[in-house]
């Protein structure tokens, strides 16, 4: 299990408020959160996002509520791993239950550049930057989280176990 992207990088304390802003909680349909994903601490993200790309973020990223909608939003406008020294519980949780890639690098956090490509091997949590050619270092994910990433989220990974059970 891989990603591979461009990166969109941010600092510290990056909240569940500007990950997805409160007036657009409306609605759980993930292509509406898409398009105003991250738009208030960077206007021009959705229209530069590709499928594939990468969130690099700074410590406590997702901190503030516990909605559900930040990592759907951030998943559903095409990111395929968030990488961050450390993450909010909650958004950890709810990003791991949706199925999205999450992965703790304090190094990588400091040492990718915005706009920078990077490769994420999940299975050994190596992350390449191919645009300086360094390498930096997460924790792989246990097993059963990467079951549970691979299988779209948690709902995904149960009705794989169980069919018709979801």
């Amino acid at each position: 299990m891989t990603a591979k992207g461009k990166v969109f990088k941010y600092g510290a304390n990056v909240d569940t408020d500007v990950i997805i802003p409160a007036r657009y909680l409306n609605t759980a349909d993930p292509a509406e959160l898409a398009k105003h994903c991250m738009e208030d601490i960077d206007a021009s993200f959705v229209s530069r996002v590709q499928a594939g790309d990468i969130i690099v973020g700074g410590p406590n990223f997702g901190c503030g509520s516990s909605r559900e909608h930040a990592p759907v939003a951030i998943k559903a406008s095409g990111i395929s791993c968030v990488i961050a020294p450390s993450f909010a519980r909650i958004f950890y949780r709810n990003a791991i239950n949706m199925g999205l890639a999450i992965l703790e690098s304090a190094e990588a956090s400091e040492g990718v550049g915005d706009g920078d490509t990077v490769e994420v091997d999940f299975e050994t949590g190596v992350i390449r930057d191919i645009t300086t050619g360094k390498s930096y270092t997460a924790k792989p994910f246990p097993d059963f989280i990467r079951k549970i990433i691979e299988s779209d989220g948690l709902v995904g990974y149960i009705s794989d176990k169980k069919p018709g059970c979801v």
